[in-house]
């Protein structure tokens, strides 16, 4: 039973993004039922700025191309501090995602509040932690999304740094606690 989703809403106009679902034709069945009450009809004219904008898919890629020039030099900014101050350590663990907006942080478990409370009194506010968990309740809080998509280059190395030093503090505040219990 496999549904893929996708949609163009974060790669040209916010919120207005022709949407599409790839399945089975006896899932496509299934779902149809449920949608044809949700949806009362499609935005005719946002699809028409899409297909203007875009043209065809060759357009779509070569407007994808210049994401990815923009995002690169972002998340190579977050990895490379992520790489250079904690790979090793054992307090955490990021994906190197290949496209998308996020990277995934893995924290120590029991850590991942404790680093976003302790970024935000440093002034730098992150998503909530366990935002990517259903209703926000990640059982072992651990997983804090980066998203390092709107500042520049410059401001992810310092943003990172921050991150880093959070981590390794609510790291170190954990191991010690756990050695007391």
């Amino acid at each position: 039973m496999v549904y893929i989703f996708c949609s163009t809403s974060k790669v040209s106009f916010p919120g207005s993004g022709v949407s599409a679902i790839a399945t089975s034709l006896e899932n496509m069945d299934f779902i149809k039922k449920y949608m044809t009450t949700q949806i009362i009809g499609h935005d005719k004219i946002n699809q028409l700025r899409h297909v203007r904008f875009f043209k065809d898919i060759d357009g779509m890629k070569a407007h994808m191309k210049k994401h990815a020039a923009i995002l690169r030099p972002k998340f190579e900014a977050v990895l490379g501090i992520l790489e250079e101050e904690l790979a090793g350590l054992g307090i955490g663990s990021w994906t190197k995602p290949n496209g998308g907006y996020f990277i995934s942080f893995e924290s120590m478990p029991g850590c991942a509040k404790s680093v976003v409370a302790k970024c935000k009194q440093l002034g730098m506010v992150l998503t909530d932690a366990g935002a990517t968990y259903p209703y926000g309740n990640d059982p072992q809080d651990s997983n804090i999304r980066i998203a390092p998509s709107f500042p520049t280059p410059e401001e992810m190395v310092d943003a990172t740094k921050i991150l880093v030093l959070c981590v390794k503090l609510a790291s170190v505040e954990k191991l010690l606690a756990d050695m007391e219990a």
